[in-house]
């Protein structure tokens, strides 16, 4: 026997198509002794229902939530600040009882099949780089979308926060308290793999919107405090992970003269240079100051931080996109925090 489908089963028992399909989706629709007949024949035929992904097309609605963010699935169920940005989302979509179909876009990957054939009722893209392919295939699909931290798309809703204020935070922090040999470590700035020191160039050329906006706001408090901005140590890193975030500190403690206090876009990165401080024999606070960014993975450590409202972020983001409302194009601005922990303190004179 050939493929089973809804009008096998409709002919075994000479009735309509449309009487079979009542029968699985709408029961009331039928007679309780015409739905048992039909799911009799339909277990004799070895037949386990119509196909969800068919049927959602045709009721113009999937039941599901596209995330689509520019990293692996492995590293998003690991990295602190997305785990609290999904719990926020995940709380949006069950409350309206949707699920999620998530969608990882490692760095360097330019398909855009899993956008194209994706049953969803709407978009969230978290942090792709600019004139990403599949960016493209999302807005060409005409469906809701809402966009989280990068980049900005004219005409459509994106969440985040003011990230040159918080840059500008994070860094005047430091050089508030004396420090004017700084050192930055990044990730974030490219998805080409690179892993190394940072030139001018590479800095100006970031093809991730909400980097080059925190570093705006790095630029600008070093600037106001005298420093010259291409003189300042910058590492930059490929992954988002403590390993590279050790990796950027010994590489910038190198440097002569010594930096006092290093700047990280990630608490990640920020452990990776306490760790890498350690293995030196400095001591923080009181011979390097570190700044992480995000208090996602600070608390325990002792980490001065940006604080950012990741699942209020999340759950934002979920609930203007399931709303059922027209989503009002612009940027929703969270508010930020600086939180002083024992990392950072005055200069020693």
């Amino acid at each position: 026997m050939g493929k089973v489908t809804l009008q096998t089963i409709a002919d075994r028992l000479g009735v309509s198509r449309a009487t079979v399909s009542y029968a699985f989706s709408r029961p009331d629709q039928v007679s309780d002794g015409l739905r048992r007949r039909v799911m009799e024949v339909a277990d004799e035929l070895g037949y386990a229902g119509p196909n969800p992904t068919a049927r959602s097309l045709r009721l113009g609605r999937a039941g599901a939530l596209g995330l689509l963010f520019s990293e692996t699935l492995a590293y998003a169920f690991a990295d602190p600040y997305a785990i609290g940005f999904f719990q926020g989302l995940a709380t949006a979509a069950e409350d309206a009882g949707v699920g999620l179909l998530i969608l990882p876009i490692p760095h360097g990957d330019r398909r855009t099949d899993t956008v194209r054939d994706a049953v969803v009722d709407a978009f969230c893209v978290v942090s792709l780089p600019d004139h990403h392919p599949a960016l493209a295939e999302v807005l060409a699909r005409k469906l809701p979308v809402v966009v989280v931290d990068e980049p900005y798309v004219e005409g459509h809703a994106l969440v985040g926060i003011d990230e040159p204020a918080a840059g500008a935070e994070a860094a005047g922090h430091l050089l508030g308290l004396g420090h004017r040999r700084l050192g930055i470590a990044m990730v974030g700035l490219h998805d080409d793999g690179y892993t190394g020191w940072a030139d001018p160039a590479r800095r100006e050329g970031a093809v991730f919107e909400a980097m080059r906006m925190r570093m705006t706001g790095y630029r600008t408090a070093c600037e106001a405090a005298g420093l010259g901005w291409p003189a300042v140590p910058f590492y930059e890193v490929a992954r988002n992970s403590r390993d590279m975030g050790r990796k950027a500190g010994h590489a910038l403690l190198s440097a002569d003269p010594r930096p006092t206090a290093i700047l990280t876009n990630t608490d990640v990165l920020a452990l990776g240079v306490l760790d890498a401080a350690a293995d030196l024999g400095l001591e923080v606070p009181g011979d390097l100051s570190v700044v992480g960014f995000s208090d996602s993975a600070a608390e325990e450590a002792g980490l001065t931080t940006i604080r950012q409202p990741k699942q209020e972020i999340g759950e934002a983001a979920g609930r203007m996109l399931l709303s059922g409302s027209e989503i009002e194009p612009g940027r929703r601005v969270f508010p930020h925090e600086l939180v002083v922990r024992a990392s950072t303190a005055p200069l020693r004179s």
